[in-house]
């Protein structure tokens, strides 16, 4: 049973309060620091800038008081992606650099530049999997809610539904942890029944196989669920966010600055280290 909890593995969507100072910051820093981020470890296609980001995020976490073991829990369900998408680019990557030559035929060269490659993309998804984390581990739904309609209300001068579109995204985050515990319930039920999703050699295979009418009823749930949640909002009387005042107030802090700034500064740091390319002969060596 323990191999089909998913919710213990998934921590993007997940809300761990600690009282850190993170947490305490403004909803729309957090989600500008995190967009900073992830836009600079996007651009950055080196070695060492990824390393300096999965630093800097393992710093984030620790200041955050999360246990570093819980955050790595959410990298494991995308292991398997992680190595797919890493031999795509060892198998078709064409623009590595120069070194030594592991396989050449008439279709695929493979380098030591592919590996390079490989490593780099491998490595940038697992930071990306830990910095929204971090930031889903930090944020409340209030607070996301807030912070969205914040960060896009001056597209509320023309007539764009701000605060419609926050609520879908937010709804949206927090269904992930509702959806994989109303899958691990239904591998579970199906298990107590004698079903077999595949163990030992070629487990993985039967898994996924074995799985896939399971999304039918998944679908089915999820579409309850949503139902539900549309029946509850239209109880409560919502029609939109026109007229509606808020009971929590986030004020902007001093500390908020300063946090503000501390992510424009390790996100300059990593795509000044990714442009100034003094390491690719480097790494290249050491894959050869």
């Amino acid at each position: 049973m323990k191999n089909f909890e998913f919710l213990h593995n998934i921590t993007i969507g997940q809300y761990l309060p600690t009282g850190s100072a993170i947490h305490r910051l403004h909803p729309a820093v957090k989600m500008l620091a995190a967009g900073l981020l992830v836009a600079a470890i996007i651009i950055s296609n080196d070695v060492s800038p990824i390393c300096v980001s999965l630093l800097l995020s393992l710093i984030g976490i620790k200041l955050a008081k999360i246990p570093i073991r819980y955050a790595l829990k959410g990298i494991r369900p995308a292991i398997p992606i992680i190595i797919f998408i890493a031999a795509l680019q060892i198998l078709f990557a064409s623009q590595g650099e120069s070194g030594r030559v592991f396989l050449e035929t008439r279709i695929i060269t493979i380098t030591a530049g592919d590996f390079l490659i490989a490593a780099v993309t491998a490595l940038r998804l697992v930071v990306l999997i830990l910095i929204i984390s971090l930031f889903t581990l930090c944020t409340d739904l209030k607070e996301l809610t807030h912070g969205t309609e914040g960060l896009l209300k001056p597209l509320a001068r023309i007539r764009f539904p701000v605060h419609e579109l926050s609520m879908i995204i937010t709804v949206t985050l927090r269904f992930l942890p509702i959806l994989s515990d109303e899958a691990e319930n239904l591998i579970k039920a199906q298990i107590s029944r004698g079903a077999d999703f595949g163990k030992g050699k070629m487990g993985l295979f039967k898994r996924v196989y074995r799985m896939l009418p399971l999304f039918v009823p998944l679908l089915i749930l999820s579409l309850r669920r949503a139902e539900s949640l549309a029946l509850a909002m239209e109880a409560r009387c919502y029609t939109g966010g026109k007229g509606r005042t808020r009971l929590v107030r986030f004020p902007f802090r001093k500390a908020d600055i300063a946090g503000l700034i501390a992510a424009c500064a390790a996100a300059g740091a990593i795509i000044t280290i990714n442009f100034s390319r003094l390491d690719n002969a480097i790494w290249v060596r050491f894959f050869t």
